[in-house]
């Protein structure tokens, strides 16, 4: 987001705040339903964004176009099968993907009733509706590759956690996706295929919404 300008970025901001809390609240949730109450006894099974962003990660993705939020722990040892560390992975981007949904549902709505003066009058609140959906496509196939520390790791290589190996591929895959999103934010390098799933299920969803 560092070479956005500033009008875009306060567009961008509340659905940044909404997408990353709701995307951890429903990691806390789903952790707490499938029976381990450590991420609720820490506060996080919580709509308040305070609870899940962190100051520095939210920084880097307004400087540096990639970050972090407040990551929810929860005791495996607690859940009643393997398979719910899955379901809890899974619960944050999934919770962004509805969202994404939700909203081009919304913004489909909204274009079709809209005359071309109202709609130049609302611009920057319909295309802070608009970059809402973008930024929870972001949010979703972001996480859902399988790197670590991503969800889509928790996911797609569960089966090998327990394996004695897992924590040097955990720290190894960390360094590597960080060094993979540094050079495609210097270098404008297109390594990981981020955007074009993006603009496909932006596109995909607000068709099927009527939106073309």
């Amino acid at each position: 987001m560092s070479n956005l300008s500033l009008v875009t970025i306060l567009q961008t901001l509340p659905a940044l705040i909404v997408g990353l809390t709701f995307h951890e609240f429903c990691h806390a949730y789903a952790s707490y339903l499938l029976g381990d109450s450590t991420a609720k006894d820490m506060g996080r099974v919580s709509l308040n964004p305070l609870k899940h962003i962190d100051p520095l990660g939210f920084a880097f993705i307004l400087l540096a176009g990639f970050g972090w939020a407040k990551p929810v722990e929860f005791d495996r040892r607690r859940l009643k099968k393997h398979s719910d560390a899955i379901k809890i992975a899974m619960a944050g981007p999934f919770a962004n993907a509805f969202l994404a949904i939700v909203l081009s549902g919304i913004f489909a709505l909204v274009m079709a009733n809209v005359s071309r003066a109202t709609g130049v009058q609302y611009r920057f609140f319909i295309e802070m509706l608009y970059y809402g959906i973008l930024v929870n496509w972001g949010l979703f196939v972001f996480n859902m590759l399988p790197i670590p520390p991503l969800d889509g790791s928790h996911i797609f290589l569960s089966s090998y956690m327990d394996h004695p190996d897992y924590a040097k591929i955990y720290r190894y895959g960390t360094v590597a996706l960080i060094v993979i999103l540094i050079l495609e934010s210097q270098f404008q390098w297109k390594i990981l295929p981020i955007r074009p799933a993006i603009e496909f299920l932006s596109d995909f969803f607000l068709s099927m919404f009527g939106y073309r």
